[in-house]
């Protein structure tokens, strides 16, 4: 397995390192059938906090847990308090040089699916058009008893109408929409399902502590099965919902190349592993690719 590592702690000033590039982009052309699984460390570039270290252990305290939310009032005040003030990040994001890397790699009929692990929608908004999205979109707000769904930024109007003092209050943007914020949260007013009266509130993604729809782990995994090359982007796949994919690839004798900053739980699974900044890199390879067309 060929490795490299980061030219400085975050990666973020490093330059794409030509040999390096170059092992990436033989991969590519070596697995014309590419399927991307992509993590946090894509969108990082696009503001959005992530919740790791180089190291795979946690930056920050775990996020929101499934049966939390579903279970206590005081959570889901706590969370869409918070959310209000944190989501800004997320809504106000835009797709950087990772994600339009990647949308210019399935335009040129390299990637055949990507998998992503975000909720952000910035693969989409930078132009990938085969997406599955592991854990949902967070843009969008589901009902847990009707299954109704609602635009977040709707929802978010009314929270910002009953809630008008929260609109003051500022913090520091944590990962998936979430704000490091700890006041009293007692007073803030969460609505219930306007359709059905009383359902909870939930944005659709999946939680720490929830299950990946099947149906949506069976479309993944079969594209994964289907592929003749695996290429891991920013994650350090600690959580099992991305780290079976290069499980079952590797189950499967299918090669696996893995760009990302730091240790992955995945890392002996690896032909190829570049600890490398992911948009510089991703950028140059694919000037690398559009240069052997020509």
């Amino acid at each position: 397995m060929l490795t490299s590592s980061p030219a400085d702690s975050t990666g973020h000033d490093a330059i794409a390192d030509p040999g390096h590039v170059a092992a990436l982009a033989a991969f590519v052309r070596a697995h014309p059938r590419l399927v991307v699984l992509t993590g946090a460390g894509v969108s990082t570039e696009s503001g959005i906090p992530d919740y790791r270290d180089a190291a795979g252990d946690w930056k920050r305290p775990p996020p929101m847990q499934h049966q939390r939310f579903m279970q206590s009032h005081a959570a889901r005040q706590r969370y869409w308090a918070r959310a209000l003030v944190g989501f800004r990040a997320l809504s106000d994001a835009r797709p950087g040089p990772a994600h339009r890397a990647l949308a210019r790699l399935e335009a040129l009929g390299h990637v055949h699916t990507l998998i992503t692990q975000n909720v952000d929608g910035l693969h989409q908004r930078a132009g990938n058009r085969r997406v599955i999205d592991l854990h949902g979109r967070a843009e969008v707000v589901r009902c847990m008893s009707c299954q109704a769904l609602r635009m977040r930024y709707d929802l978010h109007a009314e929270l910002e109408a009953n809630n008008p003092h929260w609109l003051e209050l500022d913090a520091t943007a944590a990962p998936d929409g979430d704000a490091d914020l700890e006041v009293d949260f007692s007073d803030f007013r969460v609505p219930s399902c306007g359709r059905c009266g009383q359902g909870v509130l939930k944005p659709d993604v999946v939680f720490f502590g929830d299950s990946v729809p099947a149906s949506r782990v069976e479309t993944a995994l079969a594209a994964v099965n289907d592929a003749d090359g695996l290429l891991v982007v920013g994650s350090s796949l600690m959580v099992y919902s991305g780290y079976r994919f290069a499980r079952a690839a590797a189950q499967g004798n299918t090669p696996i190349a893995c760009l990302n900053l730091g240790r992955t739980r995945a890392d002996e699974l690896y032909a190829l592993k570049l600890e490398r900044p992911i948009g510089t890199t991703l950028t140059a390879l694919v000037a690398a690719l559009e240069a052997s067309r020509v």
